[in-house]
Order: structure tokens, then C-alpha cells, then sequence
């Protein structure tokens, strides 16, 4: 007769992957967090991690990079008015923890600890994705295997591929997390991701072509679907476009920005604007502008990290709250900011589940999820016939934005001229030059054809990198500086 096993809750697994191998229990966090609390300091919390990645990198064939990490530890902060303490470390023995809940009480606070009494409630939420190690869902000659495949059909596209790079990467966080306003929470996040790059040659030119995508699922879906070999043949799409790319025409025009990935404009020149440290400090140029109009009035802009399985996506953020869709503008209007536990309590406001950080060895801060415009009523195709002379963005390479200015440059990868109303030749070495609020102001047209992106985003802000995603649907931009190679 079959024994049944019973399913271990989230919490449960958490706490076996995390405490009990150093024989700690839930009850020790009610102490940890007791000695944390008290006299100056205002909040503070306990963040467990623990965390296995693996990547693959092909090159040419071979398998050029292989590595395996695992690294586990705790980051404690104490939180006084304005003023942090912080202090981590990656010994989880009960000595060590005390020591660093006793460095961030005193960096914070400077005062006397006075006993309080903490009381653990653990949260519920919705989890939004598998709790399966990707690293354990496949064998390592599996994985070699599927990446040998990719290569020689990758290759077979195009007799002009002269370079194939692959990367295939997947892991899981275990993470754990009390704080002094009663909040338990765990939560167990898996993460895959594959690249192919395929560098071009022809007639003494050489051009690059990339695709790739992931998220918050196992390995199955790229050996199970035909997955990976779409982003095969869009990487040497993008690379036998760019062979053809003649130079782009520089000047103010129209640009009509394709759906998915250009998203990560809204989300550089808008999205890091809406962030609630920066409006706090009121450093951002959107500070101070709630109930005000800052864009078109067919743009609508949420953050959701309710998405389920998306790259950006959080079941509860790195403080412990559920996951919330948070609408930023909404016909043109600000509605309101990102905010995580500590700019919300300063700012006499409430956490849209926006609290995010890169490991348990940073702070947490506000941080975007997956942020993009919802869908408007434009047929994309008209969209495309409203413009005469202009350019059609499809791919975005790098960027820079300066948040108090909203000013922002970034390059695109993948463009085209629009004449007559109609998609004409391929363009290289465009840039978009413009502002956040400006920009948003000359959005005409919104397509009825929203798309995410493919689960590649990765954010930067204060030294700090996290996934994120991005998108938009199709959308018209009246004016804008576009910089180019043939002036």
C-alpha cells in the first residue's frame, strides 16, 4: 500500500531550508526581533535568504563557462525616522545573528533597548508561480544537449552566421522574513532564462542579432515547445536586418514605438520617476504632482506584480506584502507612487507591495515590478498609416536617465524608417533624446495590441540589480529628437 506524504506548506518548506539546519525556529525571530525593537527605533525586520544558480554558456559549440553557486544568510535593518541601520551576514548560527540585530539596532537608534513584545502573523497571498528547483529539473547532460541542438539549428538559418553564443541560466530563492509589525512571510521563487546572440557576417560587414527570454518557471519550456528555437530565429532576424540597416536621419519626427520590450522606456524615463524615495526627497520630476496631468490622456501606466509566472512578478515583495497591481497614471492623471514599508510610513501612506531588494546582503528600497501602459483603441496598422516621415522603434539596446530632469537617452537596436505611412528600410545607430514628462505629453495614439516582454528585464538602481518586466502596446509619439548617423 502507498504511503501518502503530506504537501508541506510554503512556510514549512522555508523553514527547513532555512532554520532548521542551524537549528533555529520560529520562535528564535520572535527573540531576534524583540532584541531589534524598542526605545528610537520605529520598524525594523529580519530578511533569511538562501539561493542556488547555475549557468551554461556555449560558444562556438563548446561549452566555454559552466558555474554552480550557493550562498545563504540574513540581513538585518533598524529603522529610526530617516535613519537606517543595517547589518548582515551569511553565518545563520544563533550568536552571530544576535550580534548583527545588536550592530543595526545601535546604528540606527544610538538609545537604550526598552523590551516589547512581538507577535508573528503569518501572511497569506497567492502564490504566483511553481515552488520547483529549475537547477534539479533537468540533468546536466540534458542541458548541454539542448544547447548543442540550439546551436547547429541556429547555424542552419543562415549561412552567414560566423559566431553563436548561447546562455542558458536558472536558480531558486528560499526567503524568509519577520518584522517588527508583526509580519511573517516566505516565500519560494524559482527563475530560468536563455540567450542566443548571433553575430553576422557579409561583405566585410559584421552585425549582431539577440533574443531571449524567461521567467518565474522551470526548464521545461524550452526543451518541451518550440521555446528556444523561436528565439533562434529571431536573433538571426535582428542580425540579417541590421546587415541590410542603412544610416538613420537625425531631427525631430514622429516615432512609432512597437508592443512588448520598448516598453522599458515608461519604464526608465517614467517609471523610476514614480518611485517613492524620489518623490519623497522630492528629487524626481514628478514630485508633488498627484491629481495632475503628466501625459497624454490615452496613456494609463500600472506596476503589477500580480502577473503570474512574469519575470518581475513577486507573490509578497522583500518586506512580506502581497503582491498588489498599482495603478501610476490613469488617463493622463498621476494617481499615486511606488512605495515601500519606510517611505510610505513617512510619507503617511500605505506599501503597494513595491519593496524590493537585490539579496539579503541590501536594503530594500522602491523598485518597480513588471510596470507597462495598458492597451488603447488604435488599430497598429493605422497607427503605422498616420505617419509620413518618421521611424518605427522595435528594439531597445541601452539607456540613461537622469530622474530629477526626466531627461533620458537610449539606443535602439532595432528600427526602421516609416515613409508614407508605410515600414521601409531598416536604420542603425538610432537614439531616442527626449523627457519623461514631455515624451508622455506627445503620445497620440495607443494600439489595441499590448504585449509584455519575454522575461529578460534586469533593473539597476543604487548599485542594486533585479528582474523586472516591461510593455506597452503599439504607440505613437508625435515629436520627438531622434539621434542618427546621417544628418
Amino acid at each position: 500500500m502507498n504511503q501518502v506524504v503530506p504537501m508541506l506548506t510554503t512556510e514549512e518548506q522555508v523553514s527547513n531550508q532555512i532554520l532548521e539546519p542551524t537549528g533555529l525556529s520560529i520562535g528564535h525571530l520572535d527573540k531576534f526581533l524583540d532584541q531589534l525593537h524598542g526605545k528610537h527605533i520605529d520598524a525594523g525586520d529580519l530578511y533569511f535568504q538562501t539561493s542556488q544558480h547555475e549557468s551554461w554558456v556555449m560558444d562556438d559549440g563548446i561549452i566555454r563557462e559552466g558555474s554552480f553557486s550557493m550562498e545563504k544568510g540574513v540581513g538585518i535593518r533598524a529603522v529610526s525616522g530617516e535613519k537606517t541601520g543595517f547589518a548582515y551576514c551569511d553565518d545563520l548560527q544563533q550568536n552571530a545573528i544576535t550580534q548583527a540585530v545588536k550592530n543595526a539596532r545601535v546604528i540606527a537608534s544610538l538609545g537604550q533597548q526598552t523590551s516589547t513584545q512581538i507577535t508573528l502573523n503569518a501572511q497569506t497571498f497567492n502564490a504566483l508561480y511553481t515552488h520547483k528547483n529549475p537547477v534539479d529539473g533537468r540533468s546536466a547532460d540534458d542541458k548541454v544537449e539542448l544547447l548543442k541542438k540550439l546551436d547547429v539549428y541556429t547555424r542552419s538559418l543562415d549561412e552567414r552566421i560566423e559566431q553563436v553564443i548561447i546562455l542558458l541560466s536558472g536558480g531558486i530563492d528560499h526567503i524568509l522574513i519577520a518584522a517588527t509589525d508583526n509580519t511573517l512571510a516566505s516565500d519560494i521563487r524559482p527563475m530560468v532564462r536563455l540567450n542566443v546572440t548571433v553575430l553576422m557576417h557579409h561583405k566585410g560587414r559584421r552585425e549582431q542579432g539577440s533574443a531571449g527570454g524567461g521567467g518565474r518557471h522551470g526548464y521545461d519550456v524550452f526543451f518541451d515547445t518550440d521555446r528556444s528555437y523561436e528565439l533562434a530565429r529571431d536573433a538571426v532576424r535582428q542580425a540579417a536586418t541590421n546587415l541590410e540597416s542603412i544610416a538613420t536621419p537625425a531631427g525631430s519626427m514622429p516615432v512609432v514605438l512597437g508592443p512588448g520590450w520598448p516598453g522599458i522606456l515608461l519604464h526608465e524615463a517614467v517609471g523610476h520617476g514614480l518611485e517613492g524615495d524620489f518623490n519623497r526627497k522630492g528629487t524626481s520630476a514628478f514630485s508633488n504632482k498627484i491629481g495632475q496631468k503628466v501625459a497624454s490622456s490615452v496613456c494609463t501606466i500600472v506596476d503589477d506584480g500580480t502577473l503570474e509566472n512574469r519575470r518581475g512578478s513577486l507573490s509578497i515583495d522583500d518586506e512580506g506584502v502581497p503582491a498588489e497591481c498599482t495603478t501610476l497614471i490613469e488617463k493622463g492623471v498621476l494617481k499615486g507612487y511606488m512605495q515601500d514599508k519606510m517611505n510610505a510610513r513617512l510619507t503617511g501612506t500605505r506599501s503597494t507591495s513595491n519593496g524590493r531588494r537585490e539579496s539579503f546582503a541590501h536594503l530594500p528600497m522602491p523598485r518597480m515590478t513588471n510596470t507597462y501602459m495598458l492597451a488603447g483603441e488604435s488599430d497598429p496598422e493605422e497607427i503605422i498609416r498616420s505617419v509620413d516621415k518618421g521611424l518605427y522603434a522595435v528594439n531597445f539596446g541601452g539607456g540613461q536617465v537622469d530622474i530629477t530632469s526626466g531627461r533620458f537617452v537610449f539606443s535602439l537596436s532595432e528600427a526602421y524608417l516609416i515613409d508614407k505611412g508605410k515600414i521601409g528600410a531598416p536604420v542603425k545607430g538610432a537614439s531616442l533624446i527626449g523627457s519623461g514628462p514631455e515624451v508622455m505629453g506627445q503620445v497620440s495614439m495607443v494600439g489595441t495590441d499590448l504585449e509584455l516582454d519575454q522575461g529578460v528585464g534586469v533593473c539597476g538602481k543604487e548599485g542594486q540589480s533585479i528582474p523586472v518586466g516591461v510593455g506597452q502596446p503599439t504607440l505613437k509619439i508625435d515629436q520627438i529628437t531622434v539621434g542618427g548617423t546621417d544628418s
